[in-house]
């Protein structure tokens, strides 16, 4: 299991407060922790990597501060900017957004399932992970258009038990 830290509008102490704490209580379980936009912060409270996106540090640039171990994902939109990162130093190629989402305003219009194959077969064998409108319903078309994985955020709360959700999700893509 992979959880990011994303706090865009947290002051950077309180973020790396938050990233140690997070870091910390996913041992127990085993998960790897990545941070959202900060290699700074992924750098400095042990986390597993970082994730960036297309405004922020390169992928390059972030190895060179993370190290050859580290997770390094990125977040695409276009074809061209799949194309770029694949030929970065990343661990993954996120794309999206796949469907509409709530949770943030990307810039972009949904890409749709069509999109996510393409994806697959612009990565160089790169893993992809699918964000954006992902549910627990149309999770498993995701993952059937090529998608190794997908990124979940607002759909984990629907029900008030996050934890029902992710059990939800382990059953659907079984």
């Amino acid at each position: 299991m992979l959880i990011q830290v994303r706090a865009k509008h947290l002051p950077s102490g309180s973020f790396l407060t938050l990233c140690d704490a997070v870091v910390r209580a996913a041992e127990a379980y085993g998960a790897a922790v990545i941070v959202n936009d900060r290699a700074d912060l992924a750098l400095m409270s042990g986390a597993a990597g970082v994730h960036v996106g297309q405004e922020d540090l390169a992928p390059r640039d972030v190895r060179t501060l993370l190290g050859p171990t580290a997770i390094v994902g990125h977040s695409t939109h276009t074809q061209e900017q799949l194309e770029a990162a694949s030929s970065e130093p990343v661990s993954y190629i996120a794309i999206g957004p796949v469907f509409g989402t709530q949770t943030k305003a990307t810039g972009y219009e949904p890409i749709g399932l069509t999109m996510v194959a393409e994806a697959v077969r612009l990565s160089k064998g790169l893993p992809v992970v699918a964000i954006g409108g992902i549910t627990v319903e149309n999770a498993p078309a995701v993952i059937a258009a090529g998608a190794s994985a997908v990124a979940v955020i607002g759909d984990l709360l629907v029900g008030g038990d996050p934890k029902a959700r992710v059990d939800a999700y382990c059953r659907a893509l079984r």
